[in-house]
């Protein structure tokens, strides 16, 4: 087993044994599941599916196994997951600690030959690591969302298509072709978001959120994060810090705050209400918009999405990120699986 993550492995355990054999081995496949030669990868949190799937096309077997609309730091994979790692070439997760319980399920089960890829750990170094209130350097933890930025979701495209070209040289210029146009594609997003910024006033470009989501986001685009409402052990914050954060909303006169459609926060509401700031709830972190097959269910729709809510919000203008394309850029449909 090839692991390209720099984290510890683990035993398995004889739990795990006894669900593989009695999920069957390979002769329980249908015929034409038996004669499918393409790559099978596992995915985590469905913007890296998106991600794959946009390099890889139809070239590979991609399953996401994080359902949509779920916390992904709490994620426990369910025991029944050890066949579908056992049978997986590679797997794929955005490491940085985000999904501790699903590498070691896979690094429980994957083959010898199967390959472990940790895009956060390559995409940036540890001195570029970010931390804050919902991610404290004490902890040792970064925050793992680097996602919301595109350039690093490029540089994770790059890093699926290096992985994929190595392990599948047959589809190379396949797979080169699919990430030039992803390419061109996360051109015109950053493009579109720094046009729609610079329309925020410069007073209002400062987030409050629930879970701190957009470190690496603020940090490219000249925004600042002042604070996050759900502390790193995902408890609620204490009565001073609210009382801290409502004082900061009402001192720097904050148009809105942020919450989450997977983190429902009734604090964050009440800070938004005692500042008399709006409450915007719907920001999502992992969670792309509509369902499986729908044009704007992918990475670059999770963007786009985000930004339509984020920036009139703080009183500028989105209509720059209209015209982006964020539809996947192979024509044919969808195989992905990405679990609801």
């Amino acid at each position: 087993m090839e692991r390209i993550f720099p984290g510890v492995s683990i035993l398995a355990v004889l739990l795990v044994a006894v669900l593989l054999a009695a999920c069957g081995g390979s002769s329980d496949q249908p015929q034409d599941d038996k004669d499918d030669q393409r790559l099978r990868v596992v995915t985590t949190v469905s913007p890296i599916t998106s991600i794959v799937e946009n390099i890889g096309g139809l070239r590979i077997k991609l399953e996401g196994v994080v359902p949509e609309g779920v916390n992904s730091h709490t994620f426990e994979p369910n025991p029944s997951l050890a066949k579908l790692m056992a049978e997986a070439d590679l797997v794929v997760l955005n490491g940085l600690f985000l999904e501790e319980p699903t590498l070691a399920l896979a690094e429980a089960n994957i083959k010898d030959s199967a390959v472990i890829l940790s895009l956060g750990d390559q995409a940036v170094t540890r001195e570029n690591w970010q931390f804050d209130f919902s991610f404290p350097e004490a902890a040792g933890h970064p925050n793992p969302h680097l996602w919301p930025d595109p350039n690093l979701g490029l540089r994770y495209a790059e890093l699926v298509h290096d992985q994929l070209a190595l392990m599948d040289p047959d589809n190379r210029g396949y797979y080169e072709d699919n990430l030039e146009e992803f390419r061109g594609r996360i051109t015109a997003m950053d493009e579109a978001i720094k046009t729609a910024v610079v329309t925020v006033p410069e007073e209002n470009r400062k987030l409050l959120t629930y879970h701190d989501s957009w470190a690496y986001f603020a940090r490219q685009y000249g925004m600042e994060v002042i604070g996050a409402v759900q502390p790193s052990n995902f408890s609620e914050p204490s009565v001073r810090e609210v009382a801290g954060l409502i004082d900061q909303v009402k001192d720097l006169d904050l148009p809105a705050v942020f919450g989450s459609e997977v983190f429902p926060s009734d604090v964050l509401e009440a800070i938004a209400s005692e500042a008399g700031a709006d409450f915007i709830d719907d920001l999502a972190d992992d969670d792309l918009p509509g369902k499986p097959g729908d044009a704007g269910h992918s990475y670059l729709g999770l963007l786009r999405q985000n930004m339509e809510i984020m920036i009139p919000a703080l009183g500028g203008d989105a209509s720059a990120l209209a015209d982006v394309d964020v539809t996947d850029v192979f024509e044919d449909t969808s195989e992905a699986v990405y679990p609801q």
